[in-house]
């Protein structure tokens, strides 16, 4: 009977003891090596996400694509040097900029800078297209963040300088402009057919 009761103390200490600890750990993402991944995947998700309902701008997407695709060097690179683990000190520095990413996305998302989701258009509709391309190719894993941030960029560029031309014509774009901007868009589409089917995934 002594026993019992010493140990059902003991217990009792041990989990008075781990409370504070289990507490502080409550808020965060648990830090390994499958978790991470899983991470990196609800990541791409909101993003992609984000570019399909128009929440996020192709800016946005190439900047938040960069983060994610530097941090995922980052992590390459702290396998290298521990033969292909992570530390836990390394799991904490990745969950942490993966923690701040989480907030850049909402912050995104949630801004007044938004796409046109039914632009009526033609050259408006070809560059929904490549954006809606862009985000299942996120979703499904066939384009890493580094590629779709080369691909946003590309977008960004386009969607610039459509907007420099139409502010210069009225709101409108001349046939050479509209012809200049398709072309622009079919590079862009064969890119992103040829990252898409590289056989790279993230």
């Amino acid at each position: 009977m002594k026993n019992i009761i010493k140990l059902s103390i003991m217990g009792a200490a041990l989990v008075a003891c781990t409370l504070p600890v289990f507490a502080q750990n409550a808020g965060s993402a648990p830090v390994n090596g499958q978790s991470i991944n899983n991470r990196k995947d609800n990541q791409q998700d909101r993003i992609a996400n984000g570019v399909a309902d128009g929440q996020l701008t192709a800016g946005e997407t190439r900047n938040l694509e960069g983060k994610e695709a530097a941090i995922n060097g980052e992590e390459r690179d702290m396998r290298k040097l521990d033969n292909g683990k992570l530390t836990a000190a390394d799991k904490a520095t990745i969950n942490q900029q993966q923690n701040q990413l989480s907030r850049q996305i909402y912050k995104d998302k949630h801004n007044a800078a938004t796409l046109n989701t039914d632009p009526k258009s033609e050259v408006g509709q070809r560059g929904r297209n490549q954006q809606d391309r862009i985000a299942q190719g996120l979703k499904s894993g066939q384009l890493t963040a580094g590629e779709a941030s080369h691909l946003e960029n590309r977008e960004g560029n386009i969607n610039k300088e459509i907007a420099t031309d139409r502010a210069a014509n009225g709101g409108k774009l001349t046939n050479a402009e509209r012809a200049q901007v398709n072309r622009q868009q079919n590079q862009v589409s064969k890119q992103i057919y040829k990252d898409k089917h590289n056989n790279k995934r993230q």
